[in-house]
């Protein structure tokens, strides 16, 4: 791995920036990319930062999409290293984010870096869309800055986005989209009993459970050449 992109990765896996906390990850992100002449705004909703930074004016826009928030470590005693004091192991880089997705993150500012020492005058332009809520409720990330480019007509034409998409093959990285989800939260009331005379009371699980196994056991579609069936999960 290129020595750039791994100092870069090293800078942002050592913030600890536990959803949706950036712990300063744009802030050094914006300035890198502002000395290369981007211009970079911030869109920070909710307790969330997010921003847009944009080198050009002209068309195509090709945009570079994704968080710098992680999810929680879990259990330190678990980890064989510091999770925010990346390391190098026999090859791999370890690190709270290194693959989701601080990892992909460098790779793009080093690549970005390279692209415009020998394209300064390139055609079209080029975007960040940085947000810290992705691994979150993901209500005031993506989405807020997308609301503000369509306010004033401002298209992307196409985005690269640097999610982990295969844990065993490298290079593994293409795909044509993604399945969507749909939330919801089922409440069933019951009658509090002692245990030791439950026909006094109404069990709320016993009520809820065939309702839940007959919504397990449906086929909701077949599926396509592209995404497995949608499945129902509790």
């Amino acid at each position: 791995m290129p020595s750039k992109v791994l100092d870069h990765a090293r800078e942002l896996i050592a913030r600890r920036s536990i959803t949706p906390d950036d712990a300063g990850c744009q802030a050094w992100l914006m300035a890198r990319l502002e000395a290369l002449g981007f211009t970079a705004e911030t869109v920070n909703q909710g307790g969330v930062n997010n921003f847009w930074a944009r080198r050009g004016t002209s068309a195509p826009l090709i945009c570079f999409a994704g968080h710098t928030d992680v999810v929680p470590t879990g259990p330190l005693e678990q980890w064989s290293s510091d999770p925010f004091a990346p390391v190098e192991r026999d090859g791999q880089l370890y690190g709270r984010g290194a693959a989701d997705m601080k990892g992909s993150i460098a790779a793009w500012l080093a690549a970005v870096e390279e692209f415009l020492a020998e394209h300064p005058e390139h055609p079209g332009s080029i975007a960040w869309l940085i947000t810290s809520d992705e691994e979150g409720p993901a209500i005031d990330g993506t989405v807020r800055v997308v609301e503000m480019l369509a306010a004033r007509n401002e298209r992307i034409d196409a985005c690269i986005v640097g999610e982990p998409t295969c844990n065993t093959t490298f290079g593994d990285i293409m795909k044509n989209g993604r399945r969507g989800s749909l939330h919801g939260r089922l409440r069933v009331k019951g009658i509090q009993a002692h245990i030791a005379y439950p026909h006094l009371g109404k069990n709320p699980v016993h009520l809820a459970a065939p309702a839940i196994a007959e919504l397990a056991a449906t086929e909701w579609d077949a599926g396509n050449e592209y995404f497995p069936p949608t499945t129902w999960q509790i």
